[in-house]
Protein backbone atom coordinates (compact mmCIF):
# COMPACT_ATOMS: atom_id res chain seq x y z
CA UNK A 1 0.00 0.00 0.00
CA UNK A 2 1.48 3.27 -0.92
CA UNK A 3 1.75 6.08 1.95
CA UNK A 4 -1.00 7.90 -0.48
CA UNK A 5 -3.35 5.51 0.12
CA UNK A 6 -2.80 5.06 3.71
CA UNK A 7 -3.15 8.12 4.23
CA UNK A 8 -6.45 8.14 2.56
CA UNK A 9 -7.38 5.14 4.76
CA UNK A 10 -6.56 6.96 7.82
CA UNK A 11 -8.13 10.17 7.01
CA UNK A 12 -11.49 7.59 7.23
CA UNK A 13 -10.90 6.66 10.56
CA UNK A 14 -12.64 8.26 13.51
CA UNK A 15 -10.68 11.31 15.18
CA UNK A 16 -13.25 10.87 18.29
CA UNK A 17 -14.91 7.59 19.81
CA UNK A 18 -18.10 7.69 17.44
CA UNK A 19 -20.69 4.99 16.57
CA UNK A 20 -18.54 2.93 14.74
CA UNK A 21 -16.05 2.13 17.76
CA UNK A 22 -19.13 1.72 20.19
CA UNK A 23 -20.41 -0.73 17.32
CA UNK A 24 -17.33 -2.74 17.57
CA UNK A 25 -17.50 -2.60 21.23
CA UNK A 26 -20.85 -4.18 21.65
CA UNK A 27 -20.16 -6.94 18.41
CA UNK A 28 -16.87 -7.62 20.83
CA UNK A 29 -19.17 -8.33 23.80
CA UNK A 30 -21.89 -10.14 22.06
CA UNK A 31 -19.44 -12.03 19.81
CA UNK A 32 -18.10 -13.34 23.11
CA UNK A 33 -21.08 -14.21 24.94
CA UNK A 34 -21.85 -15.89 21.31
CA UNK A 35 -18.56 -18.00 21.74
CA UNK A 36 -19.49 -19.51 25.00
CA UNK A 37 -23.01 -20.46 24.11
CA UNK A 38 -21.68 -22.39 20.99
CA UNK A 39 -19.05 -24.05 22.89
CA UNK A 40 -21.51 -25.10 25.34
CA UNK A 41 -23.33 -26.75 22.27
CA UNK A 42 -20.48 -28.37 21.06
CA UNK A 43 -20.23 -29.99 24.64
CA UNK A 44 -23.60 -30.75 25.59
CA UNK A 45 -24.56 -32.20 21.61
CA UNK A 46 -21.02 -34.34 22.48
CA UNK A 47 -19.76 -32.71 19.40
CA UNK A 48 -16.53 -31.97 21.10
CA UNK A 49 -14.69 -34.75 18.55
CA UNK A 50 -16.90 -34.03 15.95
CA UNK A 51 -13.45 -32.70 14.30
CA UNK A 52 -10.89 -35.08 15.79
CA UNK A 53 -7.97 -32.65 15.33
CA UNK A 54 -6.18 -29.52 15.10
CA UNK A 55 -5.65 -27.24 13.69
CA UNK A 56 -7.56 -29.32 10.94
CA UNK A 57 -10.88 -30.62 11.17
CA UNK A 58 -9.79 -34.12 10.09
CA UNK A 59 -6.30 -35.22 9.02
CA UNK A 60 -7.25 -34.48 5.20
CA UNK A 61 -9.52 -31.90 5.33
CA UNK A 62 -9.82 -27.82 7.28
CA UNK A 63 -13.38 -27.99 6.57
CA UNK A 64 -15.64 -30.76 8.39
CA UNK A 65 -16.84 -33.30 5.96
CA UNK A 66 -20.21 -34.68 5.03
CA UNK A 67 -18.75 -38.07 6.87
CA UNK A 68 -18.17 -35.78 10.26
CA UNK A 69 -22.08 -35.14 9.95
CA UNK A 70 -23.89 -33.18 12.40
CA UNK A 71 -20.75 -32.94 14.68
CA UNK A 72 -18.54 -31.81 12.23
CA UNK A 73 -20.54 -28.62 11.60
CA UNK A 74 -21.14 -28.53 15.34
CA UNK A 75 -17.83 -28.70 16.32
CA UNK A 76 -16.03 -26.89 12.69
CA UNK A 77 -18.56 -23.66 13.41
CA UNK A 78 -17.57 -23.21 16.55
CA UNK A 79 -14.30 -23.02 15.31
CA UNK A 80 -15.13 -20.44 12.61
CA UNK A 81 -16.53 -18.18 15.14
CA UNK A 82 -13.10 -17.33 16.64
CA UNK A 83 -11.97 -15.93 12.93
CA UNK A 84 -15.66 -13.68 13.08
CA UNK A 85 -13.70 -12.67 16.51
CA UNK A 86 -10.47 -11.87 15.35
CA UNK A 87 -11.81 -9.89 12.50
CA UNK A 88 -14.02 -7.55 14.52
CA UNK A 89 -10.90 -7.31 17.03
CA UNK A 90 -8.54 -6.35 14.00
CA UNK A 91 -11.42 -3.82 12.75
CA UNK A 92 -11.88 -1.99 16.46
CA UNK A 93 -7.89 -2.01 16.11
CA UNK A 94 -8.19 -0.42 12.92
CA UNK A 95 -10.92 1.91 14.22
CA UNK A 96 -8.71 2.81 16.91
CA UNK A 97 -5.51 3.90 14.65
CA UNK A 98 -6.07 7.80 14.68
CA UNK A 99 -6.69 7.64 18.52
CA UNK A 100 -4.21 5.19 19.45
CA UNK A 101 -2.18 7.78 21.53
CA UNK A 102 -5.13 9.79 23.14
CA UNK A 103 -7.47 6.54 23.63
CA UNK A 104 -4.67 4.48 25.10
CA UNK A 105 -7.35 2.65 27.44
CA UNK A 106 -9.73 1.61 24.56
CA UNK A 107 -6.26 0.04 21.96
CA UNK A 108 -5.03 -1.75 24.68
CA UNK A 109 -8.12 -3.33 25.94
CA UNK A 110 -9.02 -4.17 22.06
CA UNK A 111 -5.29 -5.16 21.47
CA UNK A 112 -5.64 -7.83 24.65
CA UNK A 113 -9.01 -8.86 23.34
CA UNK A 114 -7.23 -9.61 19.44
CA UNK A 115 -4.11 -11.24 21.33
CA UNK A 116 -6.38 -13.59 23.03
CA UNK A 117 -8.38 -14.98 20.66
CA UNK A 118 -5.55 -16.73 18.41
CA UNK A 119 -4.48 -17.86 22.36
CA UNK A 120 -8.22 -19.37 23.54
CA UNK A 121 -8.21 -21.03 19.51
CA UNK A 122 -5.09 -22.94 20.66
CA UNK A 123 -6.18 -24.07 23.87
CA UNK A 124 -9.46 -25.34 21.85
CA UNK A 125 -7.07 -27.49 20.02
CA UNK A 126 -4.98 -28.57 22.84
CA UNK A 127 -9.09 -29.38 24.32
CA UNK A 128 -8.69 -31.63 21.54
CA UNK A 129 -5.69 -33.36 21.48
CA UNK A 130 -6.32 -34.43 25.04
CA UNK A 131 -9.56 -35.50 24.02
CA UNK A 132 -11.76 -33.38 26.02
CA UNK A 133 -9.34 -33.55 29.45
CA UNK A 134 -11.98 -31.78 31.86
CA UNK A 135 -9.73 -29.42 33.12
CA UNK A 136 -8.32 -28.44 29.66
CA UNK A 137 -12.30 -27.73 28.74
CA UNK A 138 -12.41 -25.91 32.20
CA UNK A 139 -9.66 -23.14 31.21
CA UNK A 140 -10.86 -22.74 27.61
CA UNK A 141 -14.36 -21.97 29.29
CA UNK A 142 -12.33 -19.43 31.72
CA UNK A 143 -10.63 -18.25 29.10
CA UNK A 144 -14.14 -17.10 27.56
CA UNK A 145 -15.10 -15.63 30.39
CA UNK A 146 -11.80 -13.21 30.81
CA UNK A 147 -12.54 -12.11 27.35
CA UNK A 148 -16.12 -11.54 28.60
CA UNK A 149 -14.85 -9.31 31.34
CA UNK A 150 -12.90 -7.05 29.42
CA UNK A 151 -15.18 -6.43 26.63
CA UNK A 152 -17.67 -5.33 29.21
CA UNK A 153 -14.47 -2.77 30.26
CA UNK A 154 -14.06 -2.02 26.81
CA UNK A 155 -18.09 -1.24 26.37
CA UNK A 156 -17.98 0.93 29.32
CA UNK A 157 -15.05 3.10 27.60
CA UNK A 158 -16.11 3.22 24.65
CA UNK A 159 -19.32 5.00 25.28
CA UNK A 160 -18.00 7.24 28.57
CA UNK A 161 -19.41 5.38 31.53
CA UNK A 162 -16.19 4.72 33.23
CA UNK A 163 -12.35 5.57 33.14
CA UNK A 164 -10.67 8.76 32.38
CA UNK A 165 -11.98 9.96 29.30
CA UNK A 166 -15.64 9.75 31.03
CA UNK A 167 -18.47 12.23 29.50
CA UNK A 168 -20.98 12.15 32.53
CA UNK A 169 -21.68 12.57 36.00
CA UNK A 170 -22.98 9.38 37.96
CA UNK A 171 -24.78 9.96 41.54
CA UNK A 172 -22.79 9.88 44.54
CA UNK A 173 -22.69 6.26 45.89
CA UNK A 174 -21.69 5.59 49.97
CA UNK A 175 -18.39 4.50 50.40
CA UNK A 176 -19.36 1.12 50.94
CA UNK A 177 -20.76 0.24 47.40
CA UNK A 178 -17.52 0.81 45.68
CA UNK A 179 -15.85 -2.34 47.33
CA UNK A 180 -19.14 -4.58 47.75
CA UNK A 181 -19.23 -4.01 44.50
CA UNK A 182 -15.74 -5.54 43.73
CA UNK A 183 -16.65 -7.94 46.34
CA UNK A 184 -19.60 -9.51 44.57
CA UNK A 185 -17.60 -9.32 40.81
CA UNK A 186 -14.65 -11.42 42.65
CA UNK A 187 -17.75 -13.97 43.80
CA UNK A 188 -19.46 -14.28 40.39
CA UNK A 189 -15.91 -15.02 39.37
CA UNK A 190 -15.35 -17.89 42.03
CA UNK A 191 -18.69 -19.06 41.48
CA UNK A 192 -18.04 -19.42 37.05
CA UNK A 193 -14.44 -20.92 38.47
CA UNK A 194 -15.97 -23.64 40.71
CA UNK A 195 -19.41 -23.76 38.19
CA UNK A 196 -16.64 -25.29 35.41
CA UNK A 197 -15.62 -27.88 38.35
CA UNK A 198 -19.08 -29.13 38.88
CA UNK A 199 -19.49 -29.17 34.82
CA UNK A 200 -16.10 -31.37 34.61
CA UNK A 201 -17.68 -34.02 37.31
CA UNK A 202 -20.83 -33.98 35.55
CA UNK A 203 -22.37 -36.30 32.53
CA UNK A 204 -22.33 -33.76 30.02
CA UNK A 205 -18.64 -34.24 28.72
CA UNK A 206 -18.39 -33.68 25.22
CA UNK A 207 -18.42 -36.91 24.02
CA UNK A 208 -19.06 -40.53 25.72
CA UNK A 209 -15.57 -41.81 26.05
CA UNK A 210 -14.23 -38.24 27.41
CA UNK A 211 -12.85 -38.24 30.93
CA UNK A 212 -14.74 -36.75 33.80
CA UNK A 213 -12.04 -34.91 37.20
CA UNK A 214 -13.41 -37.76 39.39
CA UNK A 215 -14.73 -35.44 41.77
CA UNK A 216 -17.90 -35.73 43.88
CA UNK A 217 -20.72 -33.76 41.31
CA UNK A 218 -22.94 -33.37 44.32
CA UNK A 219 -20.93 -32.12 46.93
CA UNK A 220 -19.37 -29.52 44.34
CA UNK A 221 -22.91 -28.32 43.54
CA UNK A 222 -23.24 -27.55 46.80
CA UNK A 223 -19.67 -25.63 47.27
CA UNK A 224 -20.71 -24.00 44.04
CA UNK A 225 -23.81 -22.36 45.31
CA UNK A 226 -21.76 -20.48 48.33
CA UNK A 227 -20.18 -17.66 46.22
CA UNK A 228 -23.22 -17.48 43.93
CA UNK A 229 -25.28 -16.88 47.07
CA UNK A 230 -22.36 -14.02 47.75
CA UNK A 231 -23.56 -12.18 44.57
CA UNK A 232 -26.97 -12.69 45.56
CA UNK A 233 -26.60 -10.56 48.27
CA UNK A 234 -24.62 -7.86 46.80
CA UNK A 235 -27.29 -7.48 43.91
CA UNK A 236 -29.25 -6.89 46.50
CA UNK A 237 -27.22 -4.39 48.60
CA UNK A 238 -27.10 -2.36 45.59
CA UNK A 239 -30.58 -2.66 44.89
CA UNK A 240 -31.42 -1.63 47.98
CA UNK A 241 -29.02 1.42 47.87
CA UNK A 242 -30.39 2.25 44.76
CA UNK A 243 -33.99 2.44 45.50
CA UNK A 244 -33.65 3.71 49.27
CA UNK A 245 -31.35 6.91 47.74
CA UNK A 246 -33.25 7.24 44.63
CA UNK A 247 -30.45 6.58 42.81
CA UNK A 248 -30.72 6.38 38.92
CA UNK A 249 -28.86 6.66 36.18
CA UNK A 250 -26.15 3.92 35.04
CA UNK A 251 -25.37 2.45 38.29
CA UNK A 252 -29.24 1.58 39.33
CA UNK A 253 -29.75 -0.24 36.13
CA UNK A 254 -27.06 -2.01 36.59
CA UNK A 255 -27.70 -3.04 40.43
CA UNK A 256 -31.35 -4.05 38.85
CA UNK A 257 -29.75 -5.94 35.68
CA UNK A 258 -27.49 -8.08 38.02
CA UNK A 259 -30.17 -9.12 40.55
CA UNK A 260 -32.36 -9.84 37.62
CA UNK A 261 -29.93 -12.28 36.09
CA UNK A 262 -28.32 -13.86 40.00
CA UNK A 263 -32.17 -14.88 40.54
CA UNK A 264 -32.60 -16.29 37.10
CA UNK A 265 -29.28 -17.60 37.12
CA UNK A 266 -30.24 -19.38 40.63
CA UNK A 267 -33.59 -20.91 39.30
CA UNK A 268 -31.50 -22.70 36.38
CA UNK A 269 -29.13 -23.54 38.78
CA UNK A 270 -31.75 -25.53 41.09
CA UNK A 271 -34.09 -26.65 38.73
CA UNK A 272 -31.27 -28.57 36.38
CA UNK A 273 -30.25 -29.67 39.81
CA UNK A 274 -33.09 -31.63 40.61
CA UNK A 275 -34.09 -32.09 37.07
CA UNK A 276 -31.02 -34.69 35.99
CA UNK A 277 -29.05 -31.89 34.07
CA UNK A 278 -30.69 -31.61 31.14
CA UNK A 279 -28.80 -30.49 28.50
CA UNK A 280 -30.70 -26.58 27.26
CA UNK A 281 -30.56 -26.29 31.35
CA UNK A 282 -27.63 -26.06 31.59
CA UNK A 283 -26.97 -24.43 27.69
CA UNK A 284 -29.20 -21.87 29.50
CA UNK A 285 -27.17 -22.04 32.50
CA UNK A 286 -24.09 -21.25 30.75
CA UNK A 287 -25.46 -18.54 28.83
CA UNK A 288 -26.92 -16.07 31.89
CA UNK A 289 -23.48 -16.97 33.82
CA UNK A 290 -21.43 -15.33 30.88
CA UNK A 291 -24.54 -12.44 31.10
CA UNK A 292 -24.10 -12.70 35.04
CA UNK A 293 -20.12 -11.76 34.55
CA UNK A 294 -20.37 -8.94 32.73
CA UNK A 295 -23.25 -7.33 34.80
CA UNK A 296 -21.55 -7.53 37.89
CA UNK A 297 -18.81 -6.52 36.16
CA UNK A 298 -20.23 -3.17 34.66
CA UNK A 299 -21.92 -2.80 38.56
CA UNK A 300 -18.48 -2.59 40.38
CA UNK A 301 -16.68 -0.39 37.55
CA UNK A 302 -19.76 2.37 37.50
CA UNK A 303 -19.67 2.15 41.10
CA UNK A 304 -15.56 2.72 41.25
CA UNK A 305 -15.99 5.77 39.05
CA UNK A 306 -18.84 6.90 41.04
CA UNK A 307 -18.31 9.91 43.81
CA UNK A 308 -18.54 9.08 46.81
CA UNK A 309 -21.38 10.57 49.45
Amino acid sequence: MTDTALTRLTARLPREVDGRIRAMAIASLVGQIVLILTGGAVRLTSSGLGCPTWPRCTAQSITTTPEMGMHGIIEFGNRLLTFALIAVAVVMLVMLWNLRKERRDLFWLALGLLASVPAQAVIGGITVLTHLNPWVVGLHFLVSMALVVLSMLLVNRAYGRTGRFMDRVHPALPGSVAPAMLATTVAAAAAVVLGVTVTGAGPHAGDANAPRNGLDWDLFSHIHAVPAYLVLFGALFAVVVALSRRIRGAFRNGALALLGLTVLQAALGITQYYTGIPALLVAAHMLVSALLMAAAVNAADVARYSPKA
